[in-house]
């Protein structure tokens, strides 16, 4: 109930208004979000680089209805790809994308306009040598998504893809993405969806994730295993120790300020372990969603907005 009323909360305009215009939520935005432009997105990256980790860098914006917006987060992919280059990080980090922000939802031409926005920064990610990988958003862009990934990647392979397991129809599209060089990262889910589409309780979701998270590792491809629960991340170590005779390659993947010590234990027992980094100055609708993930966050979120300090 807590987390439909926080995802609620995040499409009122009204709310947002409130919570932004509240000093001490800057306090919290720091802790999730790597600032708002390209050098605090480099320099948090140097940072994981140091503890030992990965990194894959969002920058944040969601809905966009304006060409000239979709083409301006476009340009802020291709000069965060520049700087990671220039900073040598491009061994470490990829960047991720949400299609919505490069002119998805655009009337008539939106799926073809973010299809070129999204192949420009993949050039670009492919020529500073590194990766890209989809988000996946709300349901009703999934078909979408896969389709715009599937005509990625026959250019540009190495391409990621996002599947949400607690839609029920994940196991499916994990069947069809467990393929020879298929990066797919697995993730719970993020977004307030009807029980006729998604799984709601959270014994489902964590069934579902297993499910899914089974199916990867069973085949040939790249998992990466978006979690913070520990008891997914003890499943899926099992899994990757099970894995198909000759088949490697594998990573856990967390939030940027969540959970970072248990990341750098992942790290250091030798796991492949990236951290999600968004940046940017669009961080509302992010924030709502991992407040809504988890009470720990909403508690840390509640205390900044009372202290003193």
């Amino acid at each position: 109930m807590l987390r439909q009323v926080i995802l609620k909360t995040a499409a009122s305009r009204r709310a947002r208004r409130a919570i932004e215009a509240t000093p001490l939520t800057r306090a919290v935005v720091d802790r999730f979000v790597a600032g708002e432009n390209v050098p605090s997105a480099v320099r948090a990256s140097e940072g994981l680089h140091d503890a030992g980790c990965l990194a894959t860098l969002d920058y944040l914006g969601e809905d966009t209805t304006d060409r000239a917006h979709a083409e301006h987060v476009t340009g802020q992919y291709v000069a965060l790809l520049d700087g990671l280059a220039d900073a040598g990080l491009t061994g470490m980090a990829e960047v991720s994308i949400k299609l919505s922000a490069l002119g998805q939802a655009l009337p008539r031409e939106g799926e073809a306009v973010a299809l070129d926005n999204a192949a420009r920064i993949c050039a670009a990610a492919a020529r500073a040598g590194t990766t890209v990988t989809v988000d996946m958003e709300d349901h009703t862009t999934t078909d979408s998504t896969l389709g715009i990934v599937a005509q990625l990647r026959r250019d540009f392979p190495e391409t990621g893809a996002v599947i949400q397991a607690y839609l029920r129809r994940s196991e499916g599209d994990c069947r069809d993405l467990a393929t020879a060089g298929s990066r797919v990262r697995l993730c719970k889910g993020a977004y307030r969806e009807p029980a006729s589409v998604a799984y709601q309780a959270r014994t489902e979701v964590t069934q579902a994730y297993l499910r899914c998270a089974e199916i990867l590792m069973a085949g040939p491809g790249y998992p990466m295993l978006a979690t913070h629960d520990p008891e997914l991340i003890v499943a899926g170590t099992r899994l990757a120790a099970g894995r198909p005779e000759g088949v490697t390659g594998y990573e856990f993947q967390m939030l940027y300020g969540i959970r970072p010590t248990e990341q750098r234990r992942l790290a250091e027992a030798g796991h492949q372990v990236r951290v999600y980094v968004p940046f940017g100055e669009e961080w509302y609708g992010y924030l709502m969603r991992r407040l809504a993930e988890r009470p720990a966050n909403l508690m840390f979120f509640f205390r900044a907005l009372t202290s003193r300090n």
